[in-house]
This record gives structure tokens, sequence and C-alpha cells, in this order.
């Protein structure tokens, strides 16, 4: 892709920081982070898009989804939504059901950038060093990256209407 995403896992710190730009408004990147279907059609690593049981991307709001894995086994993540600023930030918390009180901190900001584009800027606070490197080393950086990919691809065919 043209705009890829640029990861920073400082040593010694329990946090990624994260940035990627998109060649779409920040309206639209934020709608795909906050509208269900959206969401559903980019953010997914599995065979099928996730099952949303819950998703309340809101103040106070919570979340929990389902993926299915190539497997067929399932994994749920879960989470709430501290703070929902429209177009401008999110701040919530993400856990793996798999790994219980394992809670990373999430924070995203969107900037619009000149020309439409947009600017997605992240980081997650992970309870200890040792958490952080061992989701890295399970290929989270990829599984963002393809993401964004898809997400990119997404935006593209709402654009055109395809």
């Amino acid at each position: 892709m043209s705009n890829p995403l640029v990861l920073d896992a400082p040593p010694g710190q329990p946090l990624i920081e994260y940035h990627r730009e998109f060649d779409f408004p920040v309206h639209s990147v934020f709608a795909a982070h906050t509208d269900p279907d959206l969401y559903a059609r980019w953010n997914s690593s599995g065979p099928t898009p996730p099952r949303f049981d819950l998703f309340e991307p809101r103040s106070g709001g919570a979340y929990r989804w389902v993926q299915a894995g190539d497997d067929g086994a399932e994994y749920a993540m879960r989470g709430v939504f501290h703070s929902v600023r429209q177009d401008e930030f999110l701040l919530q918390t993400f856990e793996f059901e798999g790994y219980p009180d394992v809670v990373t901190l999430e924070y995203s900001t969107f900037a619009g950038l000149p020309g439409g584009r947009s600017r997605l800027t992240g980081r997650s606070l992970y309870p200890s060093v040792e958490f952080r490197d061992e989701f890295l080393s399970n290929g989270m950086g990829d599984v963002m990256s393809d993401g964004y990919d898809q997400l990119d691809d997404l935006l593209a065919s709402v654009r055109t209407g395809s």
C-alpha cells in the first residue's frame, strides 16, 4: 500500500505507538472504527467477519466481539469505550479473553490532512513489556497492517459505490 503502518515498540517500555495515513477524509476513517458494519468488514483476521455481541462506541459504552479462527475456534475480545469524540479521539480498553486480566489501554487520535486525507495516530499501553512483546511476537503488527490495508480497500469501495 502507498500508506504503510509505522509501528514503534520502544525497548523497555510496555507500549506500542503507531501511525498511518489514509487517502480518505477523517470522518470516513473514524466511522470505520465506530460503525459495527464497517468495522466488521475491515477488522477481521479470520475466514468470516466478527460477530458483535455488544458494540456501543460512545463514552461509557462497551463492546464484545467474537472472531472465528482458521481452525474454527472462536476468540472473543472485549473492552470499554472511555472517551469518544466524533472524528477526533477514541480512548478504550482491549482485552483478548484468551488472556484474561491482560488489558491494554488504547488511544486513537484522528486528524484531517490537506487534500481530504487523514492520519490515525495510536498508542497501546500494556500491563508489562513481556505482554507487549508476546502480542508483537504473535504477529500483531502484521494483523494491524493487513487490517488497515483492508480499510483502504473498504473506503475506496464505499467512495466508488462498489
